[in-house]
């Protein structure tokens, strides 16, 4: 069996919550069945849409990894202390994620989707990483909008922090999307920074969303 495998995240704008990152992998024979599906960026569909289409893709899938990245690793990266920047925290945790696809299959080829503008630099980083390990990595910009198991990737990675979100909602009440320019995120923001003086647990302290807000609050509080 040929495994071809993506690898994609879901979450890395937010101010709250976590980033997902998932491998998707499956036989070279079976990859027309992805198309067949109408798999495409996750981005273009509706939760329910996703919902529908991660359920049909576990099912033809042969290996799936996936890997959650709290908000407290992602600090690290912005802030520079455990990793350089947010490009280096994805690109650890790729290589993460194929060393541990590794184990369980043989893998011929990998497409990841860069976050880096040229995903050439990427893609040779990654490889340095790999170079003792027999597999093909190709990096490339908007990789899920143009391979199949790419989007596949995103699918899951997507819904898997969707029902990360929710679970989260349960505890801390209704945050939106979390990201900084959705008014209910803000909202709840405003509301918690006003309560408790600093951000909940769940926040990516390192975003300046929460500093700007926090300082607007305290300027208020002046007059």
């Amino acid at each position: 069996m040929q495994l071809v495998a993506g690898i994609d995240e879901a979450g890395r704008g937010p101010m709250i919550g976590p980033m997902v990152m998932v491998l998707a992998g499956i036989d070279e024979k079976k990859y027309s069945v992805l198309a067949d599906l109408g798999v495409k960026d996750s981005k273009l569909l509706s939760p329910t849409g996703r919902e529908k289409l991660r359920k049909k893709l576990l099912e033809v899938l042969d290996i799936v990894v996936i890997r959650i990245i709290s908000p407290e690793e992602i600090d690290s990266a912005v802030w520079g202390k455990r990793y350089t920047n947010l490009n280096q925290l994805e690109l650890v945790v790729m290589v993460e994620l194929i060393k541990e696809a590794l184990k369980k299959k043989k893998l011929e080829k990998v497409f990841v989707d860069s976050p880096d503008p040229k995903p050439e630099r990427f893609q040779e980083k990654i490889r340095d990483l790999l170079s003792s390990y027999r597999v093909e990595v190709v990096a490339d910009n908007d990789a899920d909008k143009k391979y199949p198991i790419v989007s596949a990737a995103s699918i899951i990675a997507k819904t898997e922090r969707d029902r990360i979100i929710e679970r989260l909602k349960l505890e801390y009440g209704d945050f939106g999307s979390g990201y900084p320019s959705d008014p209910r995120t803000r909202q709840f923001a405003k509301e918690w920074l006003r309560r408790q003086g600093e951000p909940p647990p769940i926040a990516r302290k390192s975003w300046k969303s929460w500093k700007k807000l926090l300082s607007e609050i305290k300027q208020r509080q002046l007059f």
